[in-house]
C-alpha cells in the first residue's frame, strides 16, 4: 500500500512538471483538474499520514499554479469532488477549502480565495485555529495568514448589506467534539480578505448589547447540528444547545440540540439575536448515536445511503 501511494504521488508530481512545461504552449485545465482531484482524494482518504501530508503540499502548489493561468476563473473544477468550492451569487470571487486528517484530535485545513479579476488575485489561507485561544475565537479579526481553518459549506451574499458576505464552515476539531462557525467575509481597501466583524449582537435583559466577530458552536460529534442562513425566514438560524454527560469514559460534558432553535436577524447594520425562532420544542434532547457505530457519514455528518456506498 505504501509503495502504491508513493507511486501515485510520483506520477502526480511528474504530471505537475508536465503541466509546467506546457505553460509556454497550451495549458490544459482538464488535465490539471484531474490531477487535483486525485491529490484531493489522497488528502482525504489515504491510510498513511505521510502520504496525506505529501498530497496536501502537492495539491496546494498545483492549485496555485493552475489558478495563475489566464482565464482560470472560468473553469469550474467540477472534477475535484473532495474540495469545497463556494462562489457567491455576484461571482466576484470563489473560495476553495479542504481538510487534512492528522489524527483523532487534529485536523488541518487548507484554503485559497481567488478573485474574479483580469490578473490573478490569489490569497492562500493559512490555518492557525490551533494557535487561537478559545476566548479569542468569537472576537478576533482574522486575515489569510491567521485564518480560522474550516470547510466552508455555504456562502450567503447580501447586495443591500454593508457586510456583504456570510460564511458558514465546519471544523472537525476533535474526536468527540465538532464545531461549526459563521462569520462575515469582507475585503479591505487593498482588496485583501478579512474574516470577522463585530456584527453579531446579543443583549441580556438589563445590560447593553455586546457584539461578536463570529459565531461558533461546539457539539457532540455524533449529532448533526444546524448553523446556516434560512432564506425563507430571512434569519441566521442554529440549534439551541444544552449540556449533557457524554457516553464514553473521558468524554466529559457534551453539547447537544434540545429541539429548539435560536438565531440572528439583520437590522440597522447588525445581526441581532433572537432567543426562539420556532415555538416547537422537543420534550427531551435527542440521544446521540455511538461515535464508533457502523453508520457511514459524509464530511458534514450526513448519513450515506447504502446505494451510494
Amino acid at each position: 500500500m505504501r509503495f502504491i501511494s508513493c507511486l501515485i504521488l510520483l506520477l502526480l508530481s511528474v504530471g505537475f512538471s508536465t503541466i509546467e512545461a506546457q505553460e509556454k504552449t497550451e495549458f490544459s485545465f482538464p488535465q490539471a483538474a484531474e490531477r487535483l482531484a486525485l491529490l484531493s482524494e489522497s488528502i482525504l482518504k489515504d491510510s498513511l499520514l505521510v502520504d496525506r501530508q505529501a498530497a496536501y503540499v502537492a495539491f496546494d502548489s498545483l492549485l496555485i499554479h493552475t489558478l495563475e493561468q489566464p482565464n482560470s476563473f472560468d473553469y469550474p473544477f467540477e472534477e475535484v469532488q473532495a474540495v469545497s468550492i463556494q462562489v457567491p451569487l455576484d461571482n466576484s470571487f470563489r473560495i476553495f477549502t479542504w481538510q487534512l486528517f492528522v489524527d483523532n484530535n487534529t485536523y488541518k485545513y487548507g484554503g485559497l480565495i481567488q478573485k474574479n479579476t483580469p490578473t490573478a488575485a490569489l490569497y492562500p489561507l493559512n490555518d492557525q485555529s490551533a494557535a487561537l485561544p478559545i476566548y479569542d475565537i468569537e472576537y478576533a479579526t482574522l486575515h489569510p495568514e491567521d485564518w480560522y481553518g474550516a470547510i466552508y459549506f455555504n456562502i450567503q451574499a447580501f447586495d443591500s448589506l454593508e457586510q456583504k458576505y456570510l460564511l458558514f464552515g465546519y471544523d472537525g476539531f476533535e474526536f468527540f467534539h465538532k464545531r461549526k462557525v459563521a462569520e462575515v467575509l469582507s475585503f479591505d481597501e487593498d482588496g485583501a480578505p478579512v474574516f470577522g466583524a463585530p456584527v453579531f449582537s446579543k443583549a441580556a435583559e438589563g445590560y447593553p448589547a455586546t457584539t461578536k466577530n463570529r459565531l461558533y458552536l461546539e457539539y457532540d460529534a455524533s449529532i448533526a447540528v444546524r448553523l446556516n442562513y434560512d432564506e425563507s425566514l430571512g434569519v441566521l438560524i442554529h440549534d439551541h444547545l444544552v449540556q449533557m454527560r457524554g457516553q464514553y469514559r473521558g468524554q466529559g460534558m457534551v453539547n447537544v440540540p434540545d429541539g429548539s432553535y435560536e438565531g440572528y436577524y439583520y437590522k440597522n447594520g447588525l445581526w441581532n439575536y433572537k432567543a426562539k425562532i420556532f415555538d416547537l420544542v422537543s420534550e427531551e434532547p435527542p440521544r446521540p448515536e455511538p461515535v464508533l457505530g457502523t453508520t457511514k457519514r459524509t464530511l458534514f455528518g450526513k448519513s450515506v445511503d447504502k446505494k451510494n456506498k
